[in-house]
């Protein structure tokens, strides 16, 4: 079950990776059709913002312990509960 919700969390933060990136070819593509973003370089910081966010998770999730042996290990080192 826990490899499964990795799985989950991981496929999510790929797919909002994806999403704010092709949000960025957007405004690029068309940065004047973009009316409520008048601000262009705003709204790409924004969207960059994002995707660090969803980077920095997936870091998180492929480091994260996968078995039942590592998450034994993982406590004895003191650096979860």
């Amino acid at each position: 079950m826990k490899k499964q919700m990795i799985q989950a969390l991981s496929n999510h933060a790929i797919a909002n990776i994806h999403l704010h990136k092709t949000n960025i070819d957007i405004y690029f593509a068309n940065p004047a059709g973009i009316g409520e973003h008048s601000d262009i370089l705003e709204a790409v910081q924004g969207e960059l913002d994002k995707i660090a966010l969803h980077e920095d998770r997936l870091a998180i999730l492929r480091n994260w312990p996968q078995g039942e042996d590592d998450d034994k290990q993982h406590n004895k080192s003191g650096t979860t509960d």
